[in-house]
């Protein structure tokens, strides 16, 4: 039997280098064997779905914020008859390589991809092809793409608000690089926010760290207790990155909230556990992963346009900026 038909009908003593280069070959061409068109017609209906971790910097996945929503879209996708696919960026030294020619010779059904520190330009390519992409965290522009996020600008004003109700004016603001979109969204929010109620902005408290994850954070926080006076209080871009600005603190002989309050985002299941517990904008992740799954089926099957929905977060109050009679809950923004 020829190595092609065996392809074709998909027996296992084919390498997955072979197979994709016949493959990608056969798509060029256009070479359908007549015999086997049905077999070919069915290779083009793939049932997996490809997952992305756009950027430079790969995603680890242990971040609990991502690994949430994945696990919530895991879930839903598999329920509507698919499976997932992971591409990696590693073997192209880090810019994903050409994901587009890749996912043709999977014939992968459609693609959700998560959003990473610095996207690579590979994407783009991605997105405007005539694959369905839903991106998490990420906005997509192609005519059969869409995209899910929280409201990374608006979240900020809650953060805002809730230290100016707390009698905090000196405010400052720990990111992730400088090279993150999700970031700098943040950062400009804050920034607007504080601007609204005529705080002063000291760039001294506001740093970027290298990523979302907790030794980020500490390090960005060391470089702030250098300075001359000290914030009464810091939003960090995550939560990770709050936890290891309160470990920086609490080694400053400063303590949360008394000398500094903290407020992270994504309320990960650590946040409750930490001391003190960790006030945070919770991102609903179960939604953001049931929702990416829902609009990517419907794209794949036609039954609904380019989409893009974006997700409210709500303020979850514990003790590292709780309210003024001490109490949990959700705060209602006046």
């Amino acid at each position: 039997m020829s190595t092609v038909s065996k392809i074709i009908n998909n027996y296992s003593d084919v390498s997955e280098e072979t197979r994709n280069r016949v493959l990608e070959i056969m798509r060029q061409t256009g070479y359908i064997p007549s015999s086997s068109a049905k077999s070919i017609d069915n290779l083009k209906k793939s049932n997996l779905i490809v997952v992305i971790f756009a950027g430079k910097q790969n995603v680890d996945f242990t971040h609990p914020f991502f690994n949430e929503v994945l696990n919530s879209f895991k879930k839903q996708i598999g329920f509507l008859g698919y499976d997932l696919l992971f591409l990696t960026n590693q073997k192209t030294g880090g810019d994903g390589g050409d994901y587009l020619s890749r996912c043709q010779s999977y014939q992968v059904a459609g693609c959700i991809i998560v959003s990473g520190q610095e996207i690579e330009p590979s994407i783009d390519a991605l997105d405007q092809s005539d694959i369905p992409c839903i991106g998490v965290d990420i906005k997509l522009t192609g005519t059969n793409s869409g995209y899910i996020m929280s409201d990374n600008y608006n979240l900020t004003s809650k953060v805002v608000e809730h230290f100016y109700l707390m009698g905090y004016r000196d405010l400052g603001y720990i990111g992730s690089s400088a090279s993150s979109n999700i970031s700098n969204i943040r950062e400009a929010g804050y920034r607007s926010a504080m601007e609204a109620l005529g705080l002063s902005i000291r760039p001294e408290w506001f740093v970027n760290g290298s990523d979302f994850f907790e030794q980020s954070g500490y390090i960005a926080m060391k470089q702030i207790l250098q300075a001359e006076t000290l914030p009464r209080a810091i939003f960090a871009a995550s939560d990770l990155i709050a936890i290891g600005a309160m470990r920086a603190i609490e080694e400053h002989n400063l303590k949360v909230p008394e000398d500094i309050a903290i407020i992270g985002c994504d309320d990960i299941e650590a946040c409750k556990y930490v001391q003190p517990a960790l006030t945070t904008m919770r991102q609903n992740k179960e939604k953001l992963g049931i929702l990416s799954a829902l609009m990517l089926y419907d794209l794949i099957n036609n039954q609904s346009s380019t989409s893009s929905f974006v997700v409210e977060p709500e303020l979850v109050i514990r003790d590292s900026c709780g309210n003024k009679n001490g109490s949990y809950g959700v705060y209602t923004t006046m």
